[in-house]
């Protein structure tokens, strides 16, 4: 996987997580190992110009994903994933933040960041939680892929729960 992480937003936040949380889900999603990912971190006031040009929404939000291709988890096991350039993922620390501390099960922003990088994803590969059949499987998915890359990581304190929006 080609994934870049840049910290544009003057906050420091564990890009290497960032880095190892997005490569365990586009692995455990089986995207094609040669697909590339941008995750650009920024600031509030960057988060909240993104929102109202694409989303045509006040304030800063958590999580936005701007793909490229459309590229899909294979849905065969012997299928072949396709190769391609996945998109961007901009997360705002600020956000994620107020979330984690905000929580049923506070967490660090670094954790809501983590989070907030397999929900960006996600959305990436073409889900979505607008209808709750849609909601229930997204954060299924999302739960499972943070939980396994914890156990993987030897974390074992509670997983965050789904925060964002």
């Amino acid at each position: 996987m080609s994934i870049d992480v840049n910290n544009e937003s003057g906050t420091e936040v564990d890009e290497q997580a960032v880095l190892d949380v997005a490569r365990y889900a586009l692995a455990r999603m089986r995207i094609h190992p040669l697909s590339e990912l941008s995750v650009i971190v920024v600031d509030a006031e960057a988060m909240e110009q993104l929102h109202i040009q694409w989303m045509d929404l006040p304030g800063p939000t958590d999580v936005m994903s701007f793909p490229m291709d459309e590229l899909r988890p294979p849905v065969k096991d012997d299928e072949e994933p396709p190769q391609g350039l996945l998109g961007d993922i901009v997360l705002c620390p600020e956000v994620a933040k107020k979330q984690g501390e905000e929580a049923p099960t506070q967490h660090s922003m670094d954790e809501e960041l983590q989070l907030l990088t397999v929900h960006g994803v996600l959305h990436l590969l073409g889900y979505d939680h607008e209808e709750p059949d849609e909601k229930a499987e997204m954060f299924g998915l999302q739960a499972a892929i943070i939980d396994g890359w914890r156990a993987e990581k030897g974390h074992t304190g509670p997983s965050p729960a789904p925060t964002v929006s």
